[in-house]
């Protein structure tokens, strides 16, 4: 048994690698020029990340924009964990920590970013946290990997992937910030 499959957690087979750490990386530029393109630009723009691999893609797109548009691009962190519905399911209450967003969401075109796209519940957990914040002009939403399975009507205006995913599948995305690792992984419950 490895270190993460500890005895009451799933067991989890890898079925196969769906991007590699370049693949991510090109995925990203081009999601970049479509925020621009889409955007008019990145006058108005800023990146929020949903915590925690959210963020560093934020973090990453920023700086790719950042570079295209020759100007710094606002990015803030997003931490959804007391806006979630399905906090009964879990054993412990997380505690949150009020903290500022990191600039001024108010009348600013937001884009909320994530890693994965399943059930649409985090994401309905974020808008709600962000319009906490303020008031901001227009939200759209990217993630790296849009896997189906919606429970709530949320699209992502921005997709790295798709990837069709059974309910016993699983998407794992590593990134080198968090996991000292940079890959996208589908993984399966057994």
């Amino acid at each position: 048994m490895s270190e993460l499959q500890t005895a009451d957690a799933p067991k989890l087979r890898e079925k196969g690698r769906i991007m590699s750490a370049s693949e991510i990386e090109r995925t990203l530029v081009r999601l970049a020029h479509q925020i621009i393109e889409k955007n008019n630009g990145a006058d108005n723009l800023g990146l929020v990340g949903i915590k925690r691999r959210g963020v560093p893609i934020a973090e990453r797109l920023a700086t790719l924009i950042g570079g295209i548009e020759k100007h710094p691009i606002d990015t803030g962190v997003l931490d959804i964990s007391f806006y979630r519905d399905d906090l009964s399911t879990r054993d412990i209450r997380p505690v949150v920590a009020p903290g500022s967003l990191g600039f001024d969401v108010n009348g600013r075109d937001v884009i909320l970013i994530d890693d994965v796209l399943y059930t649409g519940r985090t994401i309905r957990a974020a808008l709600d946290a962000l319009f906490d914040h303020g008031r901001p002009e227009r939200v759209q939403l990217l993630v790296l990997i849009d896997r189906g399975h919606r429970e709530l009507p949320i699209e992502a205006t921005f997709v790295g992937r798709t990837v069709p995913t059974s309910s016993r599948e699983i998407i794992e995305v590593k990134l080198r910030e968090v996991d000292n690792d940079e890959q996208v992984l589908l993984v399966e419950r057994i």
